[in-house]
């Protein structure tokens, strides 16, 4: 019999977990796929392996399906459409919107883990992946101090796994309040308050024109590096659409028409302090840097409510110093600064992450000295991170089905 995580299963999967054992004949002899993770990624490839005859084990840490859409801020919506951001074999109700909320992706993830029938075990934290003694699987070491053997493995843990915040000179003597965005959920506590805003990502962007809706005194957002900023959606258009049929031109091609759209659909804000971006917008794609999705930021920033300013570089006492010389007192310093992988302590002696912590193939593929292992939802394309996941949950799903 293979090893089996006993652990209290989500209350999405406690009902369905006989179903899965039931389910489709088992093309994995006597060892089930591992899939790390139950956020979309992780449910997307266990539905897919099912839909493929493969028996496979979710391993969630937290106690539920999509943790992190969960501990996301209320106001976030995806920024992809409803209909190309659903998951193989279930599409997202019409009720959802064309621009799903945080609290419906949610509704969306408990779903479907119903509808297909997946077994998610939560409350299982996996700590290494390593090959199983024979050689022919893999050995997970988890929590509780279980040893999982399985065929297969699916790295899913996610892109927003571990927030990190810059390591700022005089960060911790900071007598205001800093958090993280990963902390932040609607602007309520910092109404009549002077909040700076670290960081002019999706995230960072969003959270700025949150505050100041919300009743913020003052926002400020710290800029590193001037962002490309786009409509989400023109004259019914939407950005996804744009970026999906530009994904396989070439970089340049695709930088001179972004450089022309912009100037057509965004003002020039330079006067405000937001310039408009020396390098292409697929080069910086390409690069990582997603363009940010316009969900009221060139409104206020072009009215003044929100203030674009220097990137922060150190903290004293009540004041934080920007990178300009410039000396500010804020209460509140959001810091919308990113995650981390954190990919290492799970599988970084196996020599399949890249300079940066990223996996060095996703999707269908394995590394060459790694086969059996597998990833998905570690990049964040211009053209949808739902789709690709949807999209790599197929053909991970088609490689081990076919290799049994």
């Amino acid at each position: 019999m293979p090893d089996s995580p006993s652990t209290p299963r989500s209350p999405a999967s406690a009902s369905v977990s006989a179903a899965a054992q039931a389910g489709p004949t088992d093309r994995t002899d006597d060892r089930p796929v591992y899939v790390v993770g139950g956020g979309p990624g992780g449910l997307a490839v266990a539905a897919a392996l099912r839909e493929q005859g493969v028996r496979a084990v979710v391993l969630e840490k937290s106690d539920s399906v999509g943790a992190s859409w969960r501990r996301h801020y209320d106001r976030l919506r995806l920024h992809t459409t409803r209909r190309w951001s659903a998951l193989p074999g279930l599409a997202m109700p019409r009720r959802f919107g064309r621009w799903v909320s945080r609290a419906d992706v949610v509704r969306y993830l408990e779903k479907y883990a119903e509808h297909h029938a997946l077994e998610v075990v939560t409350g299982v934290e996996v700590s290494r992946i390593e090959r199983a003694a024979d050689g022919t699987g893999w050995q997970l070491t988890a929590s509780g101090g279980r040893v999982l053997t399985g065929r297969a493995v699916v790295v899913a843990t996610g892109y927003n796994h571990t927030p990190r915040v810059p390591d700022w000179s005089g960060r911790d003597t900071f007598t205001g309040e800093l958090l993280h965005a990963s902390e932040y959920r609607n602007p309520t506590p910092y109404a009549g308050q002077d909040v700076l805003v670290v960081g002019i990502g999706n995230t960072g962007a969003e959270i700025a024109v949150d505050l100041v809706e919300g009743g913020a005194s003052r926002v400020r957002i710290a800029v590193r590096t001037v962002p490309h900023i786009v409509r989400r959606s023109t004259a019914g258009w939407p950005a996804q659409a744009t970026g999906i049929l530009v994904r396989r031109l070439p970089v340049r091609l695709v930088d001179r028409a972004g450089g022309v759209m912009a100037k057509l659909a965004v003002p020039d804000l330079s006067a405000q302090g937001l310039p408009r971006p020396a390098t292409g917008l697929y080069s910086r794609v390409k690069d990582g840097a997603i363009p940010v999705q316009d969900v009221g930021l060139i409104d206020a920033v072009k009215t003044g409510r929100v203030v674009p300013v220097a990137t922060v570089a150190s903290f004293d006492g009540d004041t934080v110093v920007l990178a300009d010389g410039t000396r500010i007192t804020p209460d509140t310093v959001i810091a919308a600064t990113g995650y981390l992988r954190a990919l290492e302590h799970l599988v970084g002696h196996l020599g399949v992450l890249d300079e940066r912590g990223r996996p060095v193939v996703h999707g269908g593929r394995t590394p060459k000295d790694a086969p059996g292992l597998y990833f998905t939802g570690f990049t964040n394309p211009i053209s949808g991170m739902f789709r690709e996941m949807a999209l790599d949950a197929r053909k991970i799903a088609r490689s081990v089905a076919g290799s049994g």
